[in-house]
């Protein structure tokens, strides 16, 4: 396996990596106010987020507008999911978001369910 050479040069954009550390971001919290699981489902409410609130917030916030996964506003922030758990819950503590826990089948390799997530997935692509 070949390394590739070292960037000559400024690192610019994505060349650089995150320049903020992840526990910056959530004020070094590790423990979100609301019990949020990776499948929560969260979604903007039209309130406005408070003024203090840093862009990686509003950043998560936009991603927002409709029904959204904790895991999929996660990997859009390139965030840890603890950190983004944290983000959500600060915005669901001001009103901004509503977040509801996932629906668990009591057969969860029912058929309906199998294809409506090969559905979903393949609207992604």
């Amino acid at each position: 396996m070949n390394a590739s050479p070292p960037q000559e040069g400024p690192w610019l954009d994505d060349a650089a990596g995150r320049l903020i550390r992840p526990y910056t971001v959530s004020g070094g919290r590790t423990r979100p106010t609301t019990a949020l699981d990776l499948l929560s489902l969260v979604m903007a409410t039209g309130t406005a987020p408070q003024p203090h609130m840093g862009p990686e917030h509003s950043l998560a916030l936009r991603l927002c507008d409709g029904p959204t996964s904790v895991a999929e506003v996660a990997a859009h922030l390139r965030l840890p999911a603890v950190v983004t758990k944290v983000l959500l819950s600060d915005l669901v503590d001001c009103g901004a978001l509503t977040a509801r826990a996932p629906r668990f089948h009591a057969n969860p390799s029912d058929r309906s369910l199998l294809e409506a997530v090969l559905d979903g997935l393949r609207q992604r692509l």
